[in-house]
């Protein structure tokens, strides 16, 4: 889950590698999805902004009813962030979870799905008695 959000099959989670004005608000951080990340905001996926201190970060994300705002501040140290260059960096679930704790999500992979595997004639038969 993802505030309160289950994490749905290809949910993509999009981290932007540079920085923005933290000043920006909802509205501002929509149209930064749609032109610099080339991206759907309303599409139910996870957009993470960096602030230019290490230690904030935005997370934006339609839930099927509206936009969330979320903005995270820790306390002591600061987020593990990408190199900063143009685009954005995605992460899986288990990394954004890590990134939102504060911890060093670089040292997990991000997972890819299994190939599909085809089914043989045994497991064929299985499933028609």
């Amino acid at each position: 889950m993802i505030l309160g959000v289950p994490a749905r099959p290809g949910l993509r989670v999009m981290v932007a590698s540079r920085p923005v004005d933290f000043r920006k608000g909802m509205d501002g951080l929509v149209a930064l999805v749609a032109q610099a990340l080339a991206a759907d905001p309303f599409a139910g996926d996870v957009f993470i902004f960096r602030a230019k201190r290490a230690d904030r970060l935005k997370l934006l994300l339609w839930d099927g009813t509206g936009l969330c705002l979320v903005t995270k501040r820790l306390e002591a140290g600061g987020f593990t962030w990408p190199p900063v260059q143009d685009g954005a960096v995605s992460l899986s679930p288990a990394q954004m979870r890590l990134l939102l704790a504060g911890m060093d999500w670089t040292q997990i992979a991000a997972r890819t799905p299994a190939p599909a595997r085809p089914s043989t004639q045994s497991e064929n038969l299985r499933k028609f008695p």
